[in-house]
């Protein structure tokens, strides 16, 4: 359990570095994968759909870099455990939960709300 926000800094640059070592080893695999050259439909359609789910991680994984660099840079700026919407402080369980959210509850879930 933490006790403040700024404990959470190691956590937030461990996981900056776990991301960014995902999202160059899929590089990797994205660049060297093709589709269409094998003689059998099967296996085209499983190498297409493993290039598409890898694409997917990697645009998630880059999504949350960016939140983890944004959340970071707050720790710089010392705005660190502030909502990005309404300037309250976030809660510290929310915190613990995930250490890179821009949002505290009550706009994440008017966020969320919205897009419905």
């Amino acid at each position: 359990m933490i006790r403040s926000p700024e404990e959470l800094k190691p956590v937030l640059e461990a996981l900056r570095a776990d991301l960014l070592e995902n999202v160059e080893s899929l590089k990797d695999t994205l660049a060297l994968d093709g589709t269409g050259y094998t003689n059998h439909q099967a296996d085209d359609a499983t190498q297409a759909f493993d290039q598409a789910k890898d694409l997917a991680i990697r645009t998630s994984s880059e999504k949350r870099l960016q939140l983890v660099e944004d959340a970071l840079a707050k720790f710089e700026a010392g705005t660190y455990g502030r909502c990005d919407n309404c300037g309250q402080e976030i809660d510290l369980a929310r915190l613990e939960a995930i250490p890179y959210t821009p949002l505290c509850m009550a706009c994440a879930e008017a966020r969320e709300y919205l897009r419905r």
